[in-house]
């Protein structure tokens, strides 16, 4: 199990209906950031035993210090690009990306990791 985060130009990141990220969309962010490569496979080891993940859309932020041991995948679903269990770092590549593409940085219960929230704070949630 683990917390997702998710880049949407929805209200609410489950949404069925709205306004989405398409894949080439996605695909152009992907090929114009140095810190992004479409990688289509994510692998890990788990409780000994390794797991393989592919999707055409996964990308992978390589410039991330701990990638070999956290993965760093971003992963474009639905109109939305999710991350599993992001440390600070990488919600700060996902508000960098949500910003080029008309987007929000959402948690699993709708909270939004913008710049600012109301608080004034940098990088602080906010409940939709």
């Amino acid at each position: 199990m683990g917390y997702d985060l998710h880049m949407t130009r929805k209200d609410n990141w489950s949404e069925e209906l709205g306004a989405e990220i398409s894949t080439d969309e996605w695909a152009e962010v992907v090929a114009a950031d140095p810190d992004l490569v479409m990688c289509r496979t994510a692998q890990a080891v788990v409780d000994g035993q390794e797991l393989t993940y592919e999707h055409r859309w996964l990308a992978q932020m390589v410039t991330h210090p701990e990638r070999d041991e956290k993965g760093a995948w971003l992963d474009w679903s639905n109109g939305r690009i999710d991350v599993k269990n992001p440390d600070d770092l990488l919600v700060e590549k996902m508000r960098q990306i949500a910003r080029r593409l008309n987007a929000r940085v959402q948690g699993d219960d709708g909270e939004y990791y913008d710049e600012f929230s109301s608080s004034g704070r940098p990088g602080s949630a906010e409940r939709a």
